[in-house]
């Protein structure tokens, strides 16, 4: 081997640490980069040369090359941000983003996200993030797809059902022989304060979204002659009356036009234990639609039907022709969904001697009671409610995306998508935070966020770099010193060779 081969020698070595120290420059460089991975070279030598000696064959080598230069996929810190669209990946995986001029995925560790003017959910470059759309019970629809908000209002959800848990003072006596008789829709008052001895105000809402107050009325159950339940009562002391009504020009069933008894949307009796205070029995009528239009007429208030969870219900109209069913509970449920025969159909059944409506009921969790202390309103719920308008997203550590409305709702918009690979270090670094996939990186495995090896989301995050500065300056003093040692290669070697040609002067 001639003394110029050492030239190519050291030649190798300056470019391979050239190599290095612009790898180790690239890594400084982004040091502040969102979701950038640091990379670092390995070196290999170049195949050797035989050579003969005194003792047979030698190798010489002929230098250095870059075996390969990998990318560290090393978990980088969080940052916490105020954005609620800023998300980072905690463990494996990388986003998904599609360049919204074709069809070509990329994918990436910085979660810089928002939304545009039309509801794509975007990186800073305008790359559109995947995932899955979803149901309104949180299941994923169809395949992956852009993320793109479409839904800024929500609709409203028309009331269907109320519940209304009470304690009624037991102590209390009767105000008026009968609430029915003591509501007129057509007075300046619809109902004194001296006609009940408690009310309680719900608001529930129409198909429309509209709102509407819904009240009821309790009063202890008299004796007297005019209330109508009289003969089906058996324990004045533990019984009371109730109404359920609504504001009179929200109600516009046509029999009830112009009537008393506009407004009144169901009427009935309670009866509690005398023991315990306990809700032990109920009864309930409602009007008959099919009647003679008299809602004076006591045979035209009968058996309100009851939902298939065994609660009573009523029908409101508050659009007009539109019947809105309304299951009202209190705390009792009837096993069987229905009234026990033998009992009053209509009010008017009662005065002929018939008993108040009954059922085998099943105490629920909350219940009214007859407790010898203030009338209040325990918990009070309706599950209506108006439209209402996006206000903000967020979205959880699954990746479950959820807009929040002005309404109050919450409804599941989207899940993110990530992706996996089975050899990271063969993804193409193709700049602005993104890899694509090779035939050597293998096809993405996509999932959902904490299943199936993948990381969890970190929203309100940003994942840093995960470069260490430490690290990379003492690899830049080794490579510098490589790089300055292969040089006085080139120098001294320069040197021989100048010897050789001065030994002829």
């Amino acid at each position: 081997m001639s003394i110029s081969s050492s030239l190519f020698s050291g030649i190798s070595g300056l470019t391979t640490n050239g190599n290095a120290m612009s790898v180790i420059g690239d890594n400084i460089a982004n040091v502040n980069t969102i979701g950038f991975k640091a990379s670092r070279t390995t070196f290999q030598d170049l195949l050797s040369q035989s050579v003969g000696t005194a003792s047979g064959t030698a190798q010489i080598g002929r230098g250095t090359t870059l075996s390969s230069i990998d990318t560290i996929y090393q978990q980088g810190t969080f940052e916490s941000t105020s954005n609620a669209t800023d998300l980072a990946i905690g463990g494996n995986g990388f986003f998904i983003v599609r360049d919204s001029g074709s069809q070509s995925e990329f994918y990436t560790r910085a979660g810089q996200f928002r939304f545009d003017k039309d509801g794509n959910f975007i990186n800073p470059a305008g790359y559109v993030v995947r995932g899955w759309a979803l149901d309104g019970n949180g299941n994923d629809v169809g395949s992956i797809q852009d993320i793109v908000l479409s839904d800024f209002t929500s609709p409203p959800q028309p009331t269907e059902s109320i519940t209304t848990i009470t304690n009624l003072d037991t102590t209390q006596s009767s105000n008026s022989d009968s609430l029915f008789g003591a509501f007129d829709a057509t007075a300046s008052e619809t109902i004194s304060d001296s006609s009940y001895g408690y009310q309680t105000a719900i608001r529930v809402y129409d198909s429309l979204g509209n709102a509407h107050d819904v009240t009821i009325y309790f009063d202890k159950a008299s004796d007297a002659a005019g209330c109508e339940y009289e003969n089906g009562i058996t324990d004045f002391d533990n019984t009371w009356e109730y109404m359920v009504c609504c504001n009179p020009d929200d109600d516009l069933r046509n029999d009830f036009n112009g009537q008393p008894e506009q407004g009144i949307l169901m009427r009935g009796t309670l009866t509690y234990s005398p023991e315990t205070g306990d809700l032990t029995d109920m009864s309930a009528f409602v009007y008959n639609t099919a009647g003679t239009g008299d809602p004076t007429s006591a045979a035209n208030w009968t058996q309100a039907a009851m939902s298939t969870d065994g609660y009573p219900q009523f029908t409101a109209e508050f659009v007009d022709g539109v019947d809105q069913v309304v299951t009202f509970e209190m705390g009792l449920r009837s096993t069987s969904s229905s009234w026990q025969a033998g009992t009053a159909a209509t009010v008017a059944d009662i005065a002929g001697g018939s008993a108040l409506p009954s059922s085998t009921w099943e105490p629920q969790a909350f219940m009214s009671t007859q407790y010898a202390s203030s009338s209040s309103t325990i918990y009070q719920t309706q599950d209506g409610y108006g439209s209402g308008f996006l206000e903000n997203v967020s979205v959880d550590t699954n990746g479950i995306m959820v807009g929040h409305y002005s309404n109050g709702q919450i409804l599941y918009q989207y899940r993110v998508a990530l992706a996996k690979f089975n050899n990271n270090q063969a993804l193409n670094k193709v700049g602005g935070n993104l890899w694509s996939a090779t035939m050597a990186s293998g096809g993405a495995i996509t999932g959902h966020p904490g299943e199936n090896g993948l990381g969890s989301i970190a929203p309100n995050s940003l994942e840093q770099s995960n470069v260490d500065i430490a690290s990379e300056f003492v690899k830049m003093i080794t490579t510098q010193r490589g790089f300055q040692a292969n040089s006085r290669v080139i120098t001294t070697t320069d040197d021989m060779l100048q010897e050789l040609i001065n030994l002829k002067r």
